[in-house]
């Protein structure tokens, strides 16, 4: 039976690049309405699973199967997952020189409303929605008028991918470490709006090291990564555990 609910479901995935196997049978389903957090050692294959669910080339899927919305992307483009609803919020957001923060933006909103078979927006409107957005989570509007990312500190790109993520409003966004390097403030202006933007109609998946996050979030799921598999999943009391003992506090199924 197809669970109507359910926007990711990852089965015995087995990922590999340059010959060295990353994530080994690695499982899991997130529906409609829920956060899930992973968390992990360095290495464990955190960052590896949020690029592969996005279609990052660099990545062989050598066995499994990804499913979104009911439908099996396993080998679909990076750039047909985004359309379908796919948002990555990047660890390292990287800075494109020569191209304004508003243009990037919109053509970014206007790939996805032609998508959908929407009405694509003009420039003057686009202005106008953009910076309720930027109200929302708190962001100066001359951010619009530099190029993307470019100068920005840490915790401008964090709320730079935050706001893009806002904007596009997709069905799942995967946040991969958008709360490292953050201070405090920062990260609860990030959490906050992570939280805002929650609802029943999507779903998050947030890789992170951090119990802070994992507190303010609150995440319906906490998954812990080893040696490219979740060996544990349970709420953010695991997180609690980890902060006070470490990983190897933790009973697995290994």
């Amino acid at each position: 039976m197809i669970n109507t609910q359910e926007i990711l479901r990852v089965e015995n995935l087995h990922v590999s690049t340059n010959n060295k196997e990353i994530i080994k049978n690695l499982n899991i389903s997130i529906n409609r309405g829920e956060i899930h957090a992973i968390m992990g050692k360095n290495g464990s294959g955190k960052s590896t699973l949020a690029k592969v669910i996005a279609g990052h080339p660099s990545y062989e899927i050598t066995k499994g199967k990804i499913f979104f919305e009911s439908e099996n992307i396993t080998y679909q483009e990076p750039e047909s997952r985004a359309h379908k609803g796919i948002f990555l919020a990047f660890q390292y957001p990287i800075e494109i020189a020569g191209v304004s923060n508003i243009d990037f933006l919109r053509l970014a909103y206007n790939c996805r409303q032609k998508k959908l078979n929407k009405q694509e927006v003009d420039p003057l409107s686009f202005f106008k929605l953009i910076n309720k957005k930027l109200q929302t989570i708190d962001m100066n509007s001359s951010f619009l008028n530099r190029h993307v990312n470019e100068g920005f500190s840490g915790g401008e790109k964090k709320k730079n991918e935050v706001l893009q993520m806002s904007l596009l409003n997709s069905q799942l966004s995967i946040l991969d470490e958008i709360d490292s390097g953050l201070d405090v403030d920062a990260l609860k202006n990030i959490a906050n709006n992570i939280k805002r933007f929650a609802s029943d109609r999507n779903a998050i998946l947030i890789i992170t090291h951090y119990q802070k996050l994992i507190d303010y979030i609150k995440p319906n799921y906490v998954h812990i990564m080893d040696k490219g598999k979740i060996v544990i999943s349970g709420n953010e009391t695991i997180a609690s555990d980890i902060d006070q003992h470490g990983y190897e506090c933790l009973p697995t199924n290994q």
